[in-house]
């Protein structure tokens, strides 16, 4: 069974020139406490609420003048739509993580898989 079988297509994001007030506000209003960070329909990172008390707030910074890009942790692990789920199970099992987005071979960010997804198959 393939990734695009089981993940949840195109979740809620955040664009990377949009301010960290913003994105907080989101993630308040989605009840999440990570959203995707897009740029130009790219996966560019992640950005937690964990990133925005230690990277914007508890260093004094303005979450209305701070850019998500500025503060979003970088460097993402992923997975493609076409990977079998067992081995991105595995990977996530490696990674000690519960969800990864997905991407095509295009690298264009189109979904999330969570270990709920997956689990089942495994």
């Amino acid at each position: 069974m393939k990734v695009s079988e089981v993940m949840t297509g195109k979740p809620q994001t955040i664009l990377a020139e949009q301010s960290v007030l913003d994105a907080a506000k989101k993630l308040a209003e989605l009840e999440v406490s990570a959203l995707p960070v897009e740029q130009d329909d790219r996966l560019i990172g992640m950005l937690t609420d964990r990133d925005i008390v230690v990277r914007v707030l508890a260093s004094g910074r303005d979450p209305a003048k701070t850019r998500v890009e500025e503060v979003a942790s970088k460097g993402t692990k992923y997975c493609f739509d076409d990977e079998d789920v067992a081995q991105v199970a595995k990977n996530m099992d490696d990674l000690s993580v519960r969800r990864l987005p997905v991407v095509n071979r295009q690298k264009r960010f189109i979904g999330i898989v969570s270990i709920e997804d997956i689990r089942p198959q495994h």
